[in-house]
């Protein structure tokens, strides 16, 4: 981390136990990430004695190169019931945790894969004079109507009868239309065959 993390205590009395808690939670953030630039953590009594929730709030901000900032708030509303300011610290943190996974594989263009969305449609019927088709899913021969301006990464032009796609739908005034539509077989070939 470049600059050292920043720890406040608002209406907190500041212990080795709280301090030792969040500088462990800090290094454990930076096994994920290691290109944070700031950390400050903010812990607070927010209320006194607060007829729901907890008296405590604990807010992480965090800077990320290259200019990222990611902020995490727990604080008395958000329905969880706490009586200790420790378990409170230990689910900002795994929020930050989360946040800070997410970014890292943005930023390393990682993509989950789920092998059985590989292809869930075949192009079934095609009219490119007209910009739009309809896929045929996989599992049930269900038909979506697709136009030239869903097809991902300007690939209509790629698409021909039998081409391998995933999409995503939603309902139109006609019925399913695709919102989305990829690729997913290898360029040129086709799987399967149109009716």
């Amino acid at each position: 981390m470049k600059l050292p993390p920043q720890i406040t205590y608002r209406g907190i009395n500041k212990t080795d136990a709280l301090e030792n808690l969040v500088n462990e939670k800090i290094a454990k953030l930076e096994q994920f990430c290691d290109h944070i630039n700031s950390c400050r953590v903010a812990l607070e009594k927010a209320q006194e004695n607060p007829s729901s929730g907890s008296p405590y709030r604990v807010r992480i901000d965090l800077t990320i190169a290259p200019s990222h900032e990611l902020a995490v708030v727990k604080s008395p509303d958000q329905g969880k019931q706490y009586t200790d300011l420790e378990p409170m610290i230990r689910d900002a943190f795994d929020a930050a945790r989360r946040q800070v996974i997410e970014l890292n594989d943005r930023q390393q263009g990682h993509i989950k894969e789920h092998p059985q969305q590989e292809m869930v449609a075949v192009v079934s019927e095609l009219f490119p004079e007209q910009d739009y088709g309809f896929i045929k899913t996989v599992d049930t021969g269900r038909e979506v109507y697709f136009h030239r301006n869903s097809v991902l990464n300007g690939n209509f032009e790629r698409i021909h009868v039998g081409t391998g796609v995933q999409f995503a739908e939603t309902m139109g005034q006609m019925g399913p239309q695709a919102t989305t539509v990829q690729i997913v077989n290898k360029p040129g070939e086709t799987v399967g065959k149109g009716r």
